[in-house]
């Protein structure tokens, strides 16, 4: 994987994190701040209604003003805005929030407006409700206690118990603190829900539960959190596998096409695409494939050229020997046959060995061997070869001292045996194979004093059965392959193979450069 490949992948996982995270931070405030606004209109609801239901609030709850600043006011006194103005008008109970906590107001029964200010507003409404409760049931008979306490647990939405038994009641500091003050507000265990415990004149102790307090991670809100961050992280997973599935299909469409025999059908390749190595790798293989597909048709076409001369030279060879009248005349004509014979072997040999280097190459060994040893070896075998004419080996006094280099020993010296060959079929007098070796490359350069290659042919010669002449004689014709067999030698050592002309003889000079050391990516 690319480090540019990363990083826009880590940056684009970041953006839709914190995409998702500002999504539900809004939504959690958006949400909670109706829920909040909800419960603390809904909460002290029921105790607003009760005391604006009451001819004389003020009147009959004094302590309230002192504890909640309570009081009753006409409407027109008070810096409402026209919302909230409306809203009373309705009967609504309305919470203003203020610097100083909730002003909670609600509209009398008989005119006016009450106002309730709650400091802590969870609290002091359960510390008003108990309050009012526990005046409410002092002033009632006896007798009518229950029925007392059953319609204004109705009304209050409280949930009021008598405490008759030893096992039923709280701690001792919530007893001592009702002992004190009549009220005691407390929380049982480790939960948050409030519970108010009374004592009336006659001594009875009243329990009330209370509904639960406002919780900003109720499992509502966090359920509509985990399904919106899902939804979210889904349309995106989708937007990408629906893009990836799109580049995919592309690569498939272009797979079927080059399937159909279009083979210069290709993907289209940017660096935006998810599949672009994809893409670039599967553009190489169908140019390998194309090129693999041209070269066999050229093969095809050149191999049954250059099989059709010689097979045609043994069956004239063959009817040439019905005709032979002395044992010379077989003779001559049997020796032509398998100079024939050895012609198709040899070609057969190159076409072999073409093949295998230009379909995907042999299975390079490469090891640690002298090229100047191989030079040598070849210049003293051609020169054998070839009596008639000076091949001479130069090579520089550096070139001993890097002279082991990581090659594939035959391969090498079938390339540069090619060069020498070759050379030697169109020189006069002299062919000079000169090597040079640095840290880093090798270079041998083949030259002779022949008639050299005009510069328009110099990427021709490289060309597969390719030949510059008309000539099809075993003497000097060839067929083509040896310097495409050169070529993809080098090709699979990583390095070139290219032709120029000689300074110093005035012919061609082929070259040969690779690096000394396996490539640390080598194409093998």
């Amino acid at each position: 994987m690319s480090l540019t490949f990363f990083f826009k992948l880590y940056a684009r996982l970041a953006g839709l994190t914190a995409l998702v995270l500002v999504l539900c931070v809004l939504l959690f405030l958006g949400i909670n701040s109706v829920r909040s606004q909800f419960w603390h209109e809904h909460f002290p609801a029921p105790l607003m209604r009760w005391l604006a239901a009451s001819p004389a609030p003020a009147a009959q709850y004094p302590w309230l003003g002192s504890l909640f600043d309570f009081r009753v006011a006409a409407v027109d006194t008070l810096d409402l805005s026209p919302v909230v103005r409306e809203r009373l008008g309705y009967g609504q109970v309305v919470a203003v929030d203020s610097s100083v906590g909730y002003r909670v107001l609600v509209a009398g029964a008989h005119g006016g407006i009450l106002q309730l200010r709650l400091t802590e507003p969870y609290r002091d409404a359960a510390y008003a409700f108990a309050l009012v409760l526990r005046q409410s049931l002092n002033q009632a008979q006896p007798g009518q206690r229950d029925a007392l306490a059953a319609r204004v647990s109705e009304a209050l939405n409280l949930r009021l118990q008598r405490l008759d038994e030893a096992g039923t009641l709280p701690s001792a500091d919530v007893l001592e603190r009702v002992a004190n003050q009549g009220v005691a507000l407390y929380s049982p265990g480790s939960g948050t829900r409030a519970q108010a415990l009374l004592r009336l004149s006659d001594g009875e102790l009243v329990d009330i539960a209370f509904p639960p307090p406002f919780r900003p991670w109720a499992w509502p809100v966090v359920l509509l959190l985990v399904v919106v961050a899902g939804g979210v992280l889904a349309l995106a997973l989708y937007a990408a596998l629906r893009e990836v599935d799109k580049n995919l299909r592309s690569v498939e469409s272009v797979a079927v096409r080059i399937a159909r025999g279009e083979m210069g059908a290709r993907v289209e390749a940017s660096e935006s695409r998810l599949v672009s190595r994809l893409a670039l790798s599967f553009n190489g293989m169908a140019e390998h494939i194309q090129r693999l597909v041209n070269v066999q048709r050229e093969m095809i076409h050149a191999v049954s050229h250059e099989l059709r001369t010689p097979v045609a030279r043994i069956r004239f060879g063959i009817q040439m020997i019905e005709d032979c009248e002395d044992r010379e005349s077989l003779q001559k004509q049997l020796e032509g046959i398998d100079g024939d014979i050895q012609e198709l072997d040899e070609l057969i040999d190159e076409i072999l060995t073409y093949a295998r280097l230009e379909q995907g190459g042999p299975v390079f060994a490469l090891q640690e061997a002298s090229v100047t040893d191989i030079v040598r070896q070849v210049v003293s075998e051609q020169q054998v070869i070839r009596p008639a004419l000076s091949i001479e080996g130069e090579i520089d006094e550096d070139a001993e001292n890097w002279a082991m280099a990581d090659v594939e020993p035959r391969y090498i010296h079938r390339a540069i045996q090619n060069l020498v060959g070759n050379a030697g079929r169109y020189a006069r007098d002299r062919v000079v194979v000169r090597c040079h070796i640095d840290e880093d490359n090798c270079r041998i350069d083949v030259e002779d004093d022949g008639p050299g290659i005009p510069e328009q042919d110099w990427e021709k010669v490289f060309t597969a059965f390719a030949r510059l002449d008309d000539s099809r004689t075993r003497t000097s014709g060839g067929y083509g392959l040896g310097l495409s067999i050169v070529r993809r030698i080098l090709y699979w050592h990583g390095g070139q193979a290219f032709v120029s002309r000689s300074d110093a003889l005035g012919g061609a000079r082929f070259s040969l450069v690779w690096p000394r050391k396996k490539p640390v990516n080598p194409n093998l």
